[in-house]
């Protein structure tokens, strides 16, 4: 489970082998064993002996700002692994491999997309004929960036111009199957101009925090990415790999407001758009926590929504070193 703390002025701290939470409303206990991350989402006063125990429990702390993105972590010293892999990183983003690794993130989440819509389109009879259109744009793009060859230096413009493309007929798409109450106009951030945005954002703030783990767990470096540029303290692999990912933030999401549980409460005014309350923000978790423990059917097991995230890191770390030991096989032959 993820310990959520959104309370203003709530105290964390150490008792025995749990976790002793009090803020305004009560007091409660969690059992380290149970927790998987604990999350801070506003001012609260933690103890060293609560960052110990979770240390030694392999649990990491995240603070998250206002939208829900992650702006620090506290985490044990230990790397995930030796040097090898991310020194296979840097190697891979210099030729073909490269865009084919890139290529394959982006393609599963056109996959995920197309999939969803869909699964839409299915429930929607009087809406199908729009959504088609919409499909078949998608599918046409998906084909566009699998059939790029050449270097990641090359290609790295073409497949975020199809990336744009497509985002924007996606996004399209879920504003038409939308309440009218809650049509929007395209994407937006920072903030958010709209319900559905700011709810996506920080569902999207979210997974940001369990991509990056799940790369340190792996032992992947989160700071050597392949499509996005690798500039100065940012996590370029996480906005890689979190493509593949965006998909369990946006079938909650728009589940909310199909079920008509998004409440105008939840938000709160700013000057140039709208953010989660407190309120708000432990209605999404809620929801989203719900997702992440879902268990589906995945490459032949069933697995957590959460697990594939690590599952799929691993699997890169693991190519990465077989690659490696195929060079050293063929380097002797």
């Amino acid at each position: 489970m993820q310990l959520i703390i959104n309370s203003y002025g709530a105290y964390l701290r150490k008792q025995e082998n749990c976790f002793l939470v009090k803020n305004e409303d009560r007091v409660f206990e969690v059992s380290a064993k149970k927790v998987e991350s604990i999350m801070i989402t506003t001012s609260v006063f933690l103890s060293t002996d609560a960052i110990k125990l979770a240390m030694d429990n392999n649990i990491d702390i995240i603070f998250l700002d206002e939208y829900g993105h992650p702006y620090g972590r506290v985490w044990q010293s230990k790397l995930g692994s030796t040097t090898l892999i991310r020194r296979r990183q840097l190697e891979l983003a210099d030729d073909s491999r490269g865009l084919d690794l890139a290529k394959g993130w982006i393609a599963r989440k056109f996959e995920n997309q197309i999939e969803f819509l869909e699964q839409l389109k299915n429930t929607r009879s009087e809406k199908a004929t729009r959504l088609t259109e919409w499909l078949n744009a998608l599918r046409e793009i998906s084909v566009k960036l699998k059939s790029l060859e050449g270097t990641l230096e090359d290609k790295r413009n073409s497949i975020m111009g199809y990336e744009g493309s497509a985002g924007r007929i996606y996004f399209e798409a879920l504003s038409f199957i939308m309440p009218d109450r809650f049509k929007f106009e395209g994407r937006s951030r920072q903030p958010a101009e709209d319900e559905f945005n700011c709810l996506l954002n920080y569902g999207y703030g979210v997974l940001y925090s369990m991509v990056e783990k799940a790369c340190i767990i792996a032992g992947l470096d989160p700071y050597v990415g392949f499509l996005h540029a690798d500039n100065y303290n940012k996590r370029s692999l996480v906005y890689d790999l979190i493509e593949m990912f965006r998909i369990l933030a946006d079938r909650t999401v728009v589940f909310l407001f199909s079920q008509r549980q998004v409440k105008i409460e939840y938000f709160d005014k700013l000057p140039k758009g709208m953010t989660l309350n407190k309120e708000g923000k432990a209605f999404l978790i809620e929801a989203l926590n719900n997702t992440f423990e879902k268990s589906v059917r995945y490459r032949g097991r069933n697995i957590k929504n959460r697990d594939i995230i690590q599952f799929e890191c691993h699997q890169i770390a693991n190519s990465l070193i077989r690659q490696d030991k195929k060079q050293g096989e063929s380097g002797t032959a």
